[in-house]
């Protein structure tokens, strides 16, 4: 493994890496900083959470000239001009790399980066630009408000990162982009990142990078080795009850919580309020000064929840989650990596659990197969689990107060009244504890609709049986061990799950454990070495052919 000191950038550089806990490379370090130092135009496929920033930022850095004349790599002179320009999707990303940069060349003097994006006066940004910064992170269409006011000049840039790519075209800035390439005339290197290859990512590459050294990274590198990924049957209902249990019972400090939309951020927030919770949301109808207001606090510890949609949260950088929530499913496989890449940074541990109704198990598998890896069923906690961990917090507070407060004059007056009540009353000790405990707890709302939860769970995981046809036989050369081999490599169904097989001349059937019924769809939902497969639940025979193929006298008409 090869080491941040093995690299040959400058010390100060070094010295800033080792100062962020960086050692070893990732590998999509590894592979793009010896490129990028010789001014190679790269392609490389990377998941979020990779090491993109440190990829392309530290040739930048290690390439920015320190003073106004000095002559860089290409034999350019510049004059007070931008030398690099990042793009990024959104403005929390574009914030966060200038953050990581300024990171990594804390102990290198005179380079000077800025942020610029939409929801921040243009004014301010045009003072800051006054002073000439070297490095600019840019969302497109503020970089295009400022390129036609030509108050940003990118005709001496050497270095044009454009990071998450194909978020950015997503997004619609496909014109935008086409845009600002094109006014680059001068000869630069250019590096593209994305998490996916599209044909869109691939024209990009073919009409604005020269030659390019194409580096794909797996993103099973990312999910696995840190993340301990979960998932939950759970209905719409009982999904919120259902995320505090599960916020209470891992005791995380700090936990993201994914919605697929803005509505649902806000009632998810309002909801784990009411059950004092100190949580916030964040999503893109927040003004900016609202969001870096809510990042602020969630990055100090002073919010313990934060509830998110998928493109507010984009390119957050917080190493320190204990617990990512996909209250729902992503309906893309590579949100769920965004999402899930939250918890697990700089090799720590991280914990994902995902929110599956029984209606979106196709859903969960179609991620699984993405990310090539099975993601395990977790059991929703109980509220024996959820009452036992509330009282060992509302205890240990107990004790604490009473050890802070016991030499006081007030803390004599509370025992002696209490001990009167007692003697006076008759009443135990132990009732008025368990009184206490219980009007702090607030659980009449976890006893309504404890039945719901665990009933609906029950009857999700019982033992019940679906036949299946599917459109292959005899005359694709199949015995009943090929069959079984065919279904149980697509599928996570062990063979002897797998019963009551039929097989045909172009056609069979099979019983599968009701449970695997939508994976069992979602598996032949793709065409399998070139053929298309039907595959469905079988139809039941009509009442009148099978008495016909009873026959006997029974079924005879009587006159």
């Amino acid at each position: 493994m090869i080491t941040f000191n093995q690299l040959r950038i400058d010390d100060d550089l070094k010295k800033g890496i080792e100062k962020c806990g960086f050692n070893e490379l990732t590998e999509v370090q590894e592979k793009v900083i010896p490129l990028a130092l010789d001014h190679l135009d790269i392609m490389a496929q990377a998941p979020t959470g990779t090491g993109k920033t440190c990829a392309f930022g530290l040739p930048i850095l290690e390439n920015i000239c320190n003073s106004n004349s000095i002559r860089n790599a290409t034999n350019t002179i510049y004059d007070g001009a931008v030398q690099s320009l990042i793009l990024a999707p959104t403005r929390e990303l574009a914030i966060q790399i200038t953050e990581d940069l300024r990171d990594f060349c804390f102990f290198k003097e005179g380079i000077r980066i800025l942020t610029v994006y939409g929801g921040e006066a243009i004014d301010r940004q045009i003072h800051a630009l006054k002073k000439k910064p070297q490095i600019i992170v840019a969302t497109p269409g503020r970089l295009m408000d400022h390129m036609e006011r030509k108050t940003i000049r990118i005709n001496q840039i050497h270095t044009l990162v454009l990071d998450e790519a194909d978020e950015m075209l997503n997004m619609g800035f496909k014109e935008d982009i086409d845009f600002i390439l094109s006014h680059i005339e001068c000869k630069h290197q250019t590096m593209l990142f994305s998490a996916t290859f599209s044909k869109e990512i691939e024209k990009i590459g073919q009409t604005y990078l020269h030659h390019p050294k194409i580096i794909k990274i797996e993103s099973q590198g990312l999910t696995v080795d840190t993340i301990e990924q979960k998932y939950m049957i759970v209905e719409e209902e009982n999904k919120l009850e259902v995320c505090a249990r599960l916020i209470d019972t891992r005791n995380a400090s700090l936990v993201m919580i994914f919605c697929n939309t803005k509505k649902g951020v806000d009632e998810v927030t309002s909801g784990l309020m009411q059950r004092n919770f100190v949580v916030e949301g964040l999503h893109g109808d927040m003004k900016q000064m609202q969001r870096d207001r809510v990042m602020s606090r969630f990055k100090g510890g002073s919010i313990q929840v934060l509830v998110a949609s998928d493109v507010a949260a984009r390119g957050l950088d917080i190493d320190d989650v204990d617990l990512v929530i996909n209250y729902d499913i992503p309906q893309d496989d590579e949100y769920y990596v965004h999402r899930i890449g939250r918890t697990g940074r700089a090799k720590k541990e991280g914990f994902a659990v995902t929110f599956v109704s029984k209606n979106e198990k196709n859903r969960l598998r179609s991620i699984e197969i993405y990310l090539k890896t099975k993601i395990e069923p977790m059991k929703i906690p109980s509220l024996d689990e959820v009452m036992q961990v509330r009282m060992k917090r509302y205890i240990q507070s107990a004790i604490l107060q009473y050890e802070e407060h016991k030499n006081k004059k007030i803390t004599k007056t509370i025992q002696n009244i209490l001990y009167q009540k007692l003697i006076e009353e008759n009443i135990l000790i132990e009732n008025i504890t368990v009184g206490f405990i219980l009007s702090e707890l607030s659980l009449e709302q976890n006893l309504e609709i404890e039945d719901s939860i665990f009933s609906f769970t029950e009857n999700t995981q019982k033992k019940k049986i679906t036949r299946l046809f599917i459109s292959v036989g005899t005359k694709d050369h199949l015995n009943k061990k090929q069959f079984i081999d065919l279904i149980t490599k697509r599928t996570t169904l062990k063979s002897n799950e797998i019963t009551q097989i039929e097989i045909h001349e172009s056609f069979s059937f099979f019983d599968v454990p009701t449970n695997h019924l939508e994976e069992c769809l979602y598996a032949f939902s793709r065409k399998v070495d070139g053929k298309k497969i039907i595959i469905e639940e079988a139809k039941q025979k009509p009442m009148k052919e099978s008495r016909k193929k009873r026959g006997g006298k029974n079924h005879k008409k009587v006159k």
